[in-house]
């Protein structure tokens, strides 16, 4: 990639990949990026379970009935994990690890998509966490935040469109209403 402006704007979610497998490097690299990735208090206390058996990966995409599907079809998941006992800040540490990996991946040219697994349940009404926990079989410190499905991309989406800024969301100096809210 050029630039980390258009690397933001060219990763878009994946969610239909081929079935060409990752080489070990890619795989390194993308876990390379979490294990870099800033935690609070420098804890770390997030955890990486790498998925790439076919069987398995069919097993997580039934961790929930809606927007888990894709995981069957990716060439590689990352369990997204951390230890409660850790850190208090283990979701926001989990995410930016996980965001890391997602912004690795576009770089090498690869998709990849977030399967939100934390508050989730299964098909089944089972906690989506507690269903990876037992395929799994980690413990209970071990709290699950999400899955990332990577691969290579079925076909290339078209770049994030900067006409849908949503500039009105930014708040200078301090919090304004939005226009139609404001009493005159």
């Amino acid at each position: 990639m050029n630039s980390f402006s258009e690397l933001i704007k060219k990763r878009r979610s994946t969610r239909k990949f081929t079935d060409q497998l990752l080489s070990p490097e890619q795989v390194e690299l993308i876990l390379k990026a979490a294990l870099m990735s800033p935690s609070s208090k420098r804890s770390n206390p997030w955890q990486f379970l790498v998925v790439e058996e076919k069987d398995r990966l069919k097993q997580l995409a039934a961790c929930k009935p809606h927007g888990a599907a894709f995981l069957e079809g990716c060439a590689l998941a990352v369990v997204v994990m951390a230890n409660v006992l850790e850190g208090e800040a283990w979701v926001e540490d989990a995410s930016i690890a996980s965001i890391m990996m997602q912004l690795q991946a576009e770089d090498l040219g690869l998709g990849s998509c977030w399967c939100q697994i934390r508050g989730r349940q299964t098909g089944d009404n089972m906690d989506s966490a507690e269903y990876i926990r037992r395929l799994f079989t980690i413990p209970y410190q071990m709290e699950v935040l999400s899955i990332i499905g990577f691969g290579y991309k079925e076909k290339e989406h078209k770049p994030f469109d900067e006409s849908r800024l949503q500039w009105e969301k930014i708040h200078v100096g301090t919090y304004h209403l939005p226009q139609e809210n404001r009493e005159e």
